[in-house]
This record gives C-alpha cells, sequence and structure tokens, in this order.
C-alpha cells in the first residue's frame, strides 16, 4: 500500500459551538460563521487536487466538505462521501448541555479537582482517561468509553487504505474532540488540550501500520509539507 494524504478539516461552527455545549452526534445547523469557515477552508485547499473526499455522516460535516469542494477549481467531486467512523465522540446523557455544567458533574464523579473545562480534562487526564470518565459519569452509560472510541476511529482508518491502497490524497471533514484525539494518540501529546478550530486544516499521512501527524489545526496560509 503507499501512503496517504490526508487532509482533516473540523467542521465550521454550529448553533452548540456557539452556545457551549456538548454536540457529539447531535445533528446541529452550521452557523453563518460555519458557513464562512467551510470557504476559507476551501480557499486554502484550492491547488490541492483531491483523488476523494469523505465526512462524518452528520450534517455539519457533510456541508462543510461540500463548502471546501465547491472552491476547489481542481477537483470534480462535489460531494463527500460519508462516512460514521468518523463522527464526533458521543457524550451519551450529555448531549446538548452546557458544556461547564456538564464538566462540573463529570469530574464531581470521578473525584477530579481543579478541572473546570473540557480541555483542562483532557490536558490533565489524557484523551482515554477522559473517554471513561465521561462514560462513567453517564448515568444511562451511552458515552463512548475509549475502546468503543478507538475501535470506530481505527475501523475508519483501515477503510481508507483498502479504499486506496495506490495512495491518495483525500480530504476528510470530522469535528473537534474527534480531531484532537487523532492528533494527539498519534502526534503529539498537547495536541489532546488543544481544541481545534472550526474549519482549520490538520494534516495526516496513512501509512500501511500507522498514522504521522504532518501539521495540525491551521486557519491561515498551510506549512509546506
Amino acid at each position: 500500500m503507499n501512503n496517504i494524504n490526508i487532509y482533516l478539516v473540523r467542521h465550521g461552527q454550529t448553533y452548540f459551538n456557539l452556545y457551549g455545549r456538548f454536540q457529539g452526534w447531535s445533528d446541529i445547523e452550521l452557523t453563518k460563521k460555519g458557513v464562512a469557515d467551510g470557504h476559507r477552508s476551501g480557499h486554502l485547499l484550492a491547488n490541492i487536487k483531491f483523488d476523494a473526499a469523505y465526512s462524518s455522516d452528520l450534517s455539519r460535516a457533510v456541508k462543510t466538505a461540500e463548502y471546501i469542494l465547491s472552491e476547489n477549481p481542481h477537483t470534480t467531486i462535489k460531494t463527500p462521501t460519508t462516512l460514521p467512523e468518523f463522527r464526533e465522540q458521543f457524550f451519551g446523557s450529555f448531549e446538548g448541555t452546557d458544556t461547564v455544567a456538564a464538566i462540573k458533574k463529570i469530574t464531581q464523579a470521578n473525584h477530579l479537582t481543579d478541572i473546570e473545562s473540557f480541555s483542562e480534562l483532557l490536558t490533565k487526564q489524557g484523551v482515554d482517561n477522559a473517554l471513561n470518565a465521561l462514560k462513567a459519569a453517564d448515568p444511562y452509560h451511552d458515552a463512548e468509553n475509549a475502546a468503543q472510541f478507538w475501535t470506530r476511529i481505527d475501523a475508519g482508518f483501515d477503510f481508507l487504505r483498502q479504499a486506496h491502497p495506490n495512495g491518495a490524497t483525500i480530504l476528510l471533514v470530522s469535528h473537534g474532540s474527534t480531531i484532537r484525539s487523532i492528533a494527539g494518540h498519534f502526534g503529539k501529546k498537547e495536541y489532546e488540550g488543544i481544541a481545534p478550530e472550526n474549519g482549520s486544516i490538520t494534516k495526516l499521512t496513512l501509512t500501511p501500520d500507522d498514522v504521522k501527524v504532518i501539521f495540525y489545526s491551521q486557519t491561515e496560509q498551510l506549512p509546506e509539507a
């Protein structure tokens, strides 16, 4: 298998992003800024010819991908193929709740102190421990734990490997927690605590047995990499 270059983009701003709520699998519309985020990403990626385009199956990711593709004169693809494997983390009964209030409940349930935000939870506990803490605190225990989350992410990467054995340059639009988790797991641990901006671009190289993070969360001129 030849390497696959992935331009991994976070969807544009949604109303739950604006309101500071956990979003997860909730299918929330883009704001006007969110539409602009998609077009801005499209301008940054306009000189890259994509061999394929993918997004999660949530509408905010699909629409962002379509805005990006509409700005690309080198790519004939107009809409992405959806891959639910690259959905956002599932927050269970915390979906739609105020993030600060939810973090307070999660930290209290897990006897964690001095944590006031989701980024602090990820920074101090790491992605896997944070995922497990969320599931433990969810009264319904529907939130994804680390094993569930990484099983579907790994399945998504395996699908891309099988779909593009000769290598490819692809667009993939996903979600904030998913992107920072991937970047921290396969790249620098510090990325776990840094939320990628809406519409930001992260570049990955997918090899037969690994994922390499080339750059993370860029919103202006892309590094030459």
